[in-house]
């Protein structure tokens, strides 16, 4: 084996690992949306869009993408991140976990300021992830979000995006196209 190919061995599993810790944190969550679908086809989602889209291979950022969502809804603490997948893995997620002290307002005006100032990866994340939930709006809304909901919330993903432009043109199109489809359903 060559050291070409052990190295994207290496990338592979350790991609794979931030999978299946992910996948067990979150085996109990599910979506909001109609069709209850497990938390962990979000997961999945995030970190396919950031692998389709990376202009080249970032098994760390793909790993991020997986564990994006660990510090803020399961048990998980940073330390631990750091410990089982490094410090720029535990970075990028710490980087983009919500304070959930904070009032959800709070949070949501604190995206849209800070999301500027995040890394390139970082905001790759955030792309990521708002275009995974609007997707996920489009074909399975929560039950009782009416359209005014929906609309505020494509309205709110659009402005943390809006400070995110400039870090992956193919995301960013892809959450353009996503927003889109939202709103051709209100």
């Amino acid at each position: 084996m060559t050291a070409s190919q052990q190295g994207r061995r290496e990338d592979v599993a350790f991609v794979m690992r931030a999978a299946d810790f992910a996948a067990r944190r979150h085996a109990a969550q599910h979506r909001k949306g109609s069709a209850r679908e497990p938390y962990v086809n979000h997961l999945a989602e995030v970190a396919s869009l950031l692998a389709e889209a990376a202009r080249e291979p970032d098994a760390a950022l793909v790993a991020a993408g997986w564990l994006h969502d660990t510090l803020e809804d399961t048990p998980t603490d940073r330390a631990e991140l750091e410990r089982l997948f490094g410090p720029a893995v535990a970075d990028l997620v710490a980087e983009v976990t919500d304070d959930k002290s904070l009032p959800k307002a709070e949070r949501k005006r604190r995206q849209v300021e800070t999301a500027p100032r995040k890394s390139a990866g970082a905001r790759a994340i955030k792309i990521a992830d708002k275009t995974s939930n609007l997707r996920s709006l489009a074909a399975s809304p929560p039950e009782g979000w009416e359209r005014k909901r929906i609309a505020d919330y494509v309205d709110w993903a659009e402005e943390v995006v809006a400070g995110c432009r400039g870090t992956n043109a193919a995301l960013e199109s892809l959450f353009d196209r996503a927003a889109a489809e939202v709103r051709g359903t209100l």
